[in-house]
């Protein structure tokens, strides 16, 4: 039996990884530290016991490692079982010496999706734009101008796993929807396959009564929804940001919010997070700001150890695996 090792915060650790999971993995690898949870400051003092693990399982609070510090604690790891989603923080030194980085971003997918397909459908009934209505009073007790979700048109910037997760929520509950999606890797053939409809951004934010952002997370992304697409948005189309706020020329959103008052932005996410405790986005009535919930909390978390659970039950028997992340995979991935 390998050797198997917890690391990252020992908080973190029991949140995660579910007493269930954890006595599961204390049962089926051989854990030479029990279930005792080492950070980073603590590999030295332990070198000798850990020098010979196969497996580390973690969850956010990963420590950021070196090449060098992998090679002189871990020179016999093969795979780190990362139960949580974005591994861009510290997966490069692991993989560049070969060692398999698995993630739970699907099962941290699900919760995002889910979100996302609730304020879209909201939006186009009007509820954001019905709330600050009736913050005036009665005088505001009246129908909006909003769609509806039968004959409203769905846009979806990036076509990865929380938008395909969300698209199929959009199809098994709604009907007569027109998804708009912006992707690099799907064809058109594809995507009316799906029955989908390929377009760019500018053609989405034109479009699309409700636009949702997943792009992925890395330098060409950033400040890529501008003032250039803001502007084009519908009156009563609503912008739902769930991916990374520095994607968003925030002062461009702001502005096109203002310009048109009937606009609507749901942000998720923001670029610093939180905003800068003067920016306008706390105060506009049109932006409703949710603290970087769309992901697992409470009881979900335990959806993402038990992703990697299974995944290492796959692994040890050499079976195909379904999460495996790769440096190629980082250039796209949040």
């Amino acid at each position: 039996m390998k050797k198997a090792l917890f690391l990252g915060g020992q908080r973190t650790i029991d949140w995660v990884y579910s007493e269930k999971t954890r006595n599961e993995l204390l049962a089926e690898a051989d854990f030479p530290l029990g279930g005792t949870v080492l950070t980073e400051k603590d590999l030295e003092e332990n070198k000798d016991a850990i020098k010979d693990v196969s497996f580390i399982f973690s969850t956010w609070g990963m420590p950021e490692l070196t090449e060098e510090q992998i090679e002189r604690y871990f020179p016999e790891l093969e795979a780190v079982f990362y139960g949580a989603g974005s591994v861009q923080d510290f997966a490069r030194p692991f993989l560049n010496r070969g060692i398999k980085i698995f993630s739970a971003w699907v099962a941290n997918a699900v919760p995002v999706a889910e979100y996302t397909f609730s304020v879209m459908t909201l939006a186009n009934t009007g509820f954001f734009t019905g709330h600050r209505q009736l913050a005036e009073g009665p005088s505001g007790w009246h129908h909006s101008s909003y769609t509806g979700n039968y004959d409203a048109t769905f846009g979806f910037i990036s076509f990865g796993m929380i938008s395909r997760m969300a698209i199929d929520l959009v199809k098994k509950n709604l009907e007569n929807i027109r998804i708009l999606v912006s992707s690099t890797s799907l064809t058109k053939e594809r995507a009316e396959e799906l029955g989908l409809e390929l377009a760019d951004i500018p053609t989405i934010f034109r479009e699309a009564d409700v636009i949702s952002n997943h792009l992925a997370n890395n330098e060409h992304t950033v400040g890529m929804l501008n003032k250039d697409v803001f502007r084009l948005m519908k009156p009563n189309a609503t912008f739902v940001n769930t991916g990374r706020g520095a994607q968003v020329v925030e002062q461009d959103l702001i502005d096109a919010l203002k310009e048109c008052p009937e606009r609507t932005a749901v942000l998720d996410v923001t670029w610093p997070e939180p905003p800068a405790a003067d920016s306008p986005l706390y105060s506009m009535p049109n932006v409703y700001m949710t603290p970087h919930v769309a992901g697992s909390l409470g009881n979900e978390v335990h959806r993402m150890a038990q992703y990697m659970l299974d995944e290492y039950r796959l692994y040890v028997s050499g079976q195909p695996t379904r999460y495996e992340v790769t440096l190629k995979m980082l250039e796209k991935m949040a």
